[in-house]
């Protein structure tokens, strides 16, 4: 998320960068040796998975603008890149070319700014940052301090970092995808062409030209498909290290070149060939095809990444765009990214809540759910909190901001859920620290192994070794190690989240498997997470079983009631000009029994205590227990019948007419059709008691 902005003024400060070139566990070291000699750093944890390196500065350090450039040039030594991403936006203000200094330094001062360029002709700004540590708002705010402004943003940029990641995911899968599809459609056919699998081999094989047209098809596999890996892997030597892609390159260059050199002098030496002992068999078809399973699993972990990507997508479309505030007595509609600290903001009935806040004026049933996982509505008033992308169910009400951005609820939601992708279990650590010493191990084995076969092997020799080179190099690429590991706490963080399950850390998560015990609530674990109409209570009913002298609740009132049809009818009728979920349970539950609905007239809902409205001509109250005492009315020999559904967990619902109680309607959150089967599997793996 960038500037750790819950830290304390005296502790360290966090970065989140993202890196661009790492390609397995080994980039992954070497990054972080890179990063830790920057003066500053307090220490490093990159991830492989989410191609994110995560820096803690010391109290003191320098400052990040001034820092940004030293970790910039150590990624870049060390034969990587910091990703940035670029916008162009217009600058209204601009007078002089003082103007263009002014702006360019105090873009330049944002940290996460890695260039800034201004041209005073066009008025446009170009600026290259760091998704994460900078974006429009800074940017926008940077400006106007100087006393410019913004006037509009152009390019590829879109105010959402995450919007960034989901365009640079979609475009990485783009590329290996056709990649791998063109290496392996050219690898298999010539592997196909060579068995004499196909049904014109045979007259191909017997051409002169054979082999050349294998080295045409072979070719654009090999620097085409394949270029990502020499771009990684020889950068990599070039600064004394090697990685995955080293050991990838290497064996398929091997031989490629090796079938390149016996075409050449099978065409126009082949005495060479005949004297040095070498067949004439060509492997082209195993260049193209290691390049091609290659880039097929490089395709599958860019699509396993870009998907649990979508649960954090989903978690920030939650918030609202924007905003209704009041400002100098105007209600103003502005960018939820423009809200500040202080502002009144104002919510109607069905707008979801914009940022965190406290009610100063209104009432309201506010719908938690996305936060809590609780079905049940929160009743809010003066004095309350709110919070961000909450769903505002009936009333209008006034809210003082108190946490905007990074600070809000969802935001820090979010930021756990990131964190626990990026974070290193105990076996990637290890797994890392193998990785960063197998490629050299690996590469002395493939050279051994060479010169093994060149001198004790069977002839011809050369091509025996060159072939034991390639085997080693190849399988021995350690993909798996570096990459399997982040991958699955990646997909195994954000189909957690999916489901709304949030998981810590990945340490967290490899340890899951000693638990023992597990406590669940009932709410969106065990049940639907919708509320439904559960029982029916009529006065005769509840009269049966209760003693009047004992409960006292019918003193005075004859017992009469409506039956169980009439009493779900009335209410339905009274609650249909209703938005709260309560309400809408009993309209439901009424038009599934086919009952006809009426009309309700004088409608009026009640904030916290239920509703009153005039039904088939009769004053009616539908509400809870306080409503009945605040108005004076007696039970009439429901209270037990209130008690015991209460104590079930279930909300009562009290029906009165004519100033008479006629009968108790709950409303519960049911279980789901598979929460049996579950708790019982649970039970049967000896976790659940």
């Amino acid at each position: 998320m960038g500037v750790d902005m819950f830290a304390e003024a005296d502790t360290p400060i966090q970065l989140t960068i993202p890196i661009s070139g790492m390609t397995c566990a080994a980039c992954v070291t070497h990054v972080e040796h890179a990063l830790r000699d920057v003066p500053g750093v307090l220490s490093v944890s990159v991830n492989l998975g989410t191609e994110r390196a995560a820096v803690q500065l010391a109290d003191g350090a320098a400052p990040i603008d001034r820092l940004m450039p030293r970790l910039s040039q150590a990624v870049a030594d060390a034969g990587y890149g910091i990703a940035t991403s670029r916008t162009t936006f217009n600058v209204g203000g601009m007078t002089c070319s003082a103007c263009v200094s002014h702006v360019e330094g105090a873009l330049r001062g944002v940290p996460g700014v890695m260039s800034a360029a201004v041209n005073l002709a066009t008025e446009k700004a170009t600026v290259n940052f760091v998704p994460g540590l900078a974006g429009i708002t800074e940017l926008r705010r940077a400006v106007e301090d100087y006393g410019y402004r913004i006037e509009g943003v152009e390019g590829e940029y879109r105010d959402s970092t995450g919007e960034i990641e989901r365009l640079s995911r979609t475009e990485e899968i783009r590329y290996f995808r056709n990649r791998c599809i063109f290496a392996v459609s050219v690898g298999v056919l010539l592997l196909l062409g060579g068995f004499h699998a196909l049904p014109w081999a045979p007259a191909l094989l017997n051409l002169e030209y054979y082999p050349w047209l294998v080295w045409v098809l072979a070719t654009p596999v090999q620097f085409w498909a394949g270029w990502s890996f020499y771009t990684s892997g020889f950068t990599a030597l070039r600064h004394g290290t090697a990685n995955m892609h080293t050991l990838v390159a290497l064996g398929s260059s091997v031989a490629y070149g090796y079938s390149a050199v016996v075409t050449v002098l099978g065409s126009l030496a082949p005495e060479v060939l005949a004297r040095g002992g070498i067949g004439p068999g060509v492997y082209f078809d195993t260049a193209a095809l290691i390049i091609g399973l290659i880039l097929l699993g490089r395709f599958l972990e860019a699509r396993a990444r870009g998907q649990t990507s979508e649960a954090i997508r989903r978690l920030i479309g939650l918030q609202p765009n924007t905003a209704q505030v009041l400002r100098d007595g105007q209600e103003l509609q502005v960018s939820v990214d423009d809200v500040v600290v202080d502002d009144v903001a104002l919510v109607r009935p069905g707008e979801k809540i914009p940022v965190d806040g406290e009610v100063i004026e209104g009432r309201s049933v506010v719908d938690e759910s996305m936060l809590t996982g609780e079905s049940m509505p929160v009743n809010k008033e003066p004095g309350q909190p709110v919070y961000g992308a909450t769903l505002n169910r009936t009333g209008f009400f006034r809210f003082r901001v108190t946490r905007v951005g990074s600070d809000t609820a969802l935001a820090q939601i979010i930021r756990l859920v990131e964190e626990a992708q990026g974070s290193k279990a105990p076996i990637q650590r290890l797994a890392d620290r193998v990785a960063s010493i197998f490629v050299p191990a690996v590469s002395g084995i493939a050279l051994a192994a060479f010169v093994f076969w060149l001198l004790l092997g069977p002839e011809p020799a050369l091509t025996y070794a060159l072939l034991s080179l390639v085997a080693v190099l190849i399988i021995a690429c350690p993909c798996a190690l570096g990459l399997a590991t982040p991958t699955a706490i990646i997909v195994g963080v954000g189909k957690g989240a999916e489901q709304g399950v949030l998981i810590r850390s990945a340490q967290a998560l490899e340890t899951a498997f000693r638990v023992d015990t597990v406590v669940l609530d009932k709410t969106g674990t065990l049940t639907e997470g919708r509320p439904v109409v559960t029982d029916l209570v009529t006065v005769a009913a509840a009269v049966a079983v209760t003693d009047p002298v004992a409960h006292g609740d019918t003193a005075g009132v004859a017992v009469s009631g409506v039956p169980e049809e009439e009493l779900l009818r009335l209410a339905a009728t009274a609650e249909q000009g209703s938005e709260h979920p309560l309400a809408q349970a009993i309209v439901r539950e009424a038009q599934s029994r086919g009952l006809i609905i009426g009309e309700a007239l004088d409608f009026e809902a009640l904030p916290g205590q239920g509703v009153a409205a005039k039904v088939d001509g009769r004053p009616a109250l539908l509400g809870n227990p306080s409503l009945m005492l605040a108005r004076g009315i007696p039970l009439n020999g429901l209270g037990e019948s209130v008690e015991r559904l209460s104590g079930e967990g279930k909300t009562p619902i009290i029906l009165a007419a004519d100033g008479v109680a006629l009968g108790v309607i709950a409303v519960a959150d049911t279980l789901k059709s598979t929460s049996r089967e579950g708790v019982a599997e649970l039970r049967r793996m000896g976790i659940y008691r």
